[in-house]
């Protein structure tokens, strides 16, 4: 069915690996807790979106010269560490509430925080190894073009996006009252900084070899 094989084991290894916790499920978890339910859908919508860029690159090629160029790699991982040790300071200094749910006009945050989820997910060169390394097996050998690799790649990101929800909406409501406490909420910044920068530092260990 348009170059791709083995479909229904390609839809169950995606939700498998979508359960297990990761980098996106860390951030979307982290924002969840401290900014709440806006905060962390949008994050979801960012890690899509980003997704989605990895999965036209990788369609079209421009991934493989990612993975091949040690260079190139080293400079969008370097990239992505600085990126996400950035957010992670900036959380961790930060003294003002950062909390979607209790502010009357989210609007102007929106945007910054759904920006932030897409260039954490495509400054991160252990998703485009991942899809080059993963979609392929699930290819007809004999089938040229884009086309499966689009497919499972929306497929991937779909089924991501459920459990990345469930997940978003599940972290800010269990926390929906440590938020509402000035205190703890300064605590919540203080802990999302800390994971944010303790994933940039394990991006480090991201080797250009898919």
């Amino acid at each position: 069915m348009f170059g791709i094989v083995h479909y229904e084991a390609f839809v169950l290894t995606a939700i498998m690996l979508n359960l297990i916790p990761g980098t996106d499920t860390m951030y979307i978890i982290s924002r969840s807790i401290s900014q709440g339910r806006q905060a962390g859908i949008l994050s979801v919508l960012g890690i899509l979106t980003g997704s989605l860029i990895h999965t036209v690159l990788a369609a079209f090629g421009l991934s493989l010269i990612l993975a091949q160029s040690v260079v190139l790699f080293n400079i969008v991982k370097i990239l992505g560490v600085a990126y996400l040790v950035y957010l992670g300071v900036r959380m961790f200094m930060t003294k003002e509430a950062l909390s979607f749910d209790s502010t009357a006009s989210p609007g102007r945050k929106a945007g910054k925080v759904y920006g932030q989820a897409i260039v954490t997910s495509i400054t991160n060169p252990k998703v485009a190894l991942f899809f080059i390394a993963f979609l392929p097996q699930f290819v007809d050998a004999t089938h040229t073009g884009p086309l499966p690799f689009l497919l499972l790649g929306l497929t991937f990101t779909l089924t991501g996006g459920i459990w990345f929800s469930l997940v978003a909406l599940f972290a800010s409501f269990v926390t929906q009252k440590l938020r509402n406490n000035p205190h703890f909420s300064s605590i919540l910044n203080k802990l999302t900084g800390i994971v944010f920068i303790g994933m940039g530092l394990n991006l480090l260990r991201a080797k250009a070899t898919p």
